[in-house]
C-alpha cells in the first residue's frame, strides 16, 4: 500500500459505500416533483428548432466509432451559454468523417432543467451508451448521470432504449474496463456554488469529489466504489487508467492544470491527491489505453498555462512516467474539450470544440501512434479540422 494512502481516506471511502445503495440499471425512474428526475423525451426525429441556423452556443463533444466504421458525435448546445436551455445533439457518418447528418437524436428536457455534458462509449459488448447529465438550471448542487443504450450503432437510425438514471453527480468521460471486466464511472459532484440560492437545492457534502462508481455485471447496477479527493480540482472531470500492476491512476483537472491520485484495491481508497507532473492548463484532457498497450494524451500545450490553444498528442510507452513525441492538432486559441475512439486498424479519431460562442465548430482529427512519435505526419492517416458541425445561429 502506498504510504500516501492515509487513513482518512480509510475511513471517508467506507462511509459513503455505506450511504450508497445499489443502482438497479433496470428499475423505473420513480414518479416525482422534481423536474430533474423526470425522463426526458429522446426525440429521434428533431425538428427545424434544433437547426443548425438556431444554435448560439455548442461544444463539449464526444466520439466513438461502431464496428462497420459508422462514427457517432455528440455535444451540448443550446441557449447562449451554460445553463437551463441546453441540450444534447447526437449525428453520426457513414464515409469516415468526410460529411455528417443533420441531428439524429436530441435530449432537451422539459422546464428548467438542463442536458449537458455528455459522453458517448461502446461497451465490451458493442452496446452504443449515452450518457448525460441533468441538473436543475446550471447546477442544483446535485445533478444527475443518465444514459440511454442501443445494440444497433452500426445504423443510421438505431432504437434506443428508455432513459435510466444510474446515480447523483455529472460523468462526461468514457467508462474505463478492468482487466477482470469491471467498468469504472467516472462521476464528479461540483465543488461549484451556483449562481442563485433557488437554483442550489442540494448540498451533499459527503458525495462531493470525484467519485467512481463500478459495474460488475455489465452495466446492469452501479454502486459507488470509492472517492478521489485532488486539492485545487475544478469541476473534476476525471479519467481512469488502468496500469500494468493493476493499479489505478486517476487524472483529475485542477485549477493549475492536472492532478492525480493512486488506487491499490480497485478504487476502493484512494492516495492522497497531489500535482502531477504533466503540464496543462485548467480545462478538459483525453487519456486513453491503446490497442497497443501505450497510453495516449491529449492535453494543451500552452507556454503560459492560461489559453486553450496547441491542443497536442503524446504517447507513453511505460504507464505515464515519461511522454513521447508531440503531434500538434489544432494551434488555435479557443481549441478544447478533447474525446477519442481508436479503430481496428489504429487509426485515432479524436474530436473537440472550436470558439463556443463564435465559429462554434465541433472538429475532429485523425492519426496514428507513429504521427505521434514523429511528430509530424508519416503514416498517410493524418486529417486536421475536419468539420463535424457548425452553429451558425446569431443573437438578434
Amino acid at each position: 500500500m502506498r504510504t500516501a494512502i492515509l487513513l482518512v481516506s480509510i475511513l471517508t471511502s467506507s462511509l459513503l459505500l455505506t450511504n450508497i445503495t445499489k443502482i438497479s440499471f433496470a428499475q423505473e425512474t420513480k414518479k416525482t416533483d422534481d423536474p430533474a428526475l423526470v425522463a426526458p423525451p429522446i426525440n429521434t426525429h428533431p425538428g427545424k428548432e434544433y437547426a443548425d441556423k438556431t444554435r448560439l452556443f455548442q461544444g463539449i463533444p464526444g466520439i466513438e466509432r461502431a464496428t462497420n466504421g459508422r462514427l457517432w458525435a455528440l455535444w451540448y448546445a443550446g441557449g447562449t451559454g451554460e445553463g437551463e436551455l441546453n441540450y444534447v445533439v447526437l449525428v453520426t457518418s457513414d464515409d469516415d468523417g468526410k460529411t455528417w447528418s443533420a441531428p439524429k437524436l436530441v435530449i432537451d428536457p422539459p422546464g428548467p432543467v438542463r442536458a449537458y455534458d455528455p459522453a458517448i462509449w461502446h461497451d465490451p459488448s458493442g452496446r452504443l451508451w449515452l450518457f448525460w447529465a441533468q441538473s436543475y438550471r446550471w447546477w442544483d448542487g446535485r445533478s444527475g448521470v443518465w444514459a440511454i443504450t442501443t445494440e444497433e450503432s452500426d445504423k443510421e437510425n438505431p432504437k434506443w432504449s428508455q432513459p435510466r438514471r444510474i446515480c447523483n453527480g455529472i460523468m462526461m468521460n468514457k467508462p474505463t474496463v478492468l482487466s477482470n471486466g469491471d467498468w469504472l464511472l467516472p462521476v464528479a459532484i461540483w465543488d461549484q456554488k451556483a449562481k442563485d440560492s433557488i437554483e442550489h437545492r442540494f448540498d451533499l457534502p459527503k458525495e462531493r469529489g470525484g467519485n467512481i462508481f463500478i459495474s460488475k455485471d455489465n452495466g446492469n447496477s452501479f454502486q459507488l466504489q470509492g472517492q478521489t479527493k485532488v486539492p485545487q480540482r475544478t469541476f473534476d472531470e476525471h479519467m481512469i487508467v488502468e496500469r500494468k500492476d493493476k493499479s489505478l491512476w486517476t487524472l483529475v483537472r485542477t485549477k493549475y492544470g492536472i492532478g492525480e491520485t493512486f488506487s491499490e484495491d480497485g478504487g476502493k481508497i484512494w492516495s492522497k491527491g497531489s500535482a502531477s507532473s504533466i503540464p496543462h492548463i485548467n480545462a478538459r484532457f483525453f487519456i486513453r489505453r491503446l490497442k497497443s498497450g501505450n497510453l495516449l494524451l491529449v492535453r494543451h500545450n500552452p507556454e503560459n498555462r492560461k489559453t486553450r490553444r496547441d491542443l497536442t498528442a503524446y504517447l507513453s510507452t511505460d504507464d505515464g512516467k515519461t511522454w513521447q513525441g508531440g503531434l500538434l492538432l489544432d494551434e488555435r486559441p479557443g481549441v478544447s474539450y478533447p474525446d477519442g475512439v481508436q479503430s481496428e486498424d489504429g487509426t485515432i479519431y479524436l474530436i473537440y470544440d472550436y470558439s463556443r460562442t463564435g465559429d462554434k465548430k465541433i472538429l475532429m482529427a485523425t492519426f496514428k501512434e507513429e504521427d505521434v512519435l514523429a511528430g509530424k505526419p508519416v503514416s498517410g492517416k493524418v486529417r486536421k479540422r475536419i468539420l463535424v458541425n457548425q452553429a451558425t445561429g446569431q443573437k438578434k
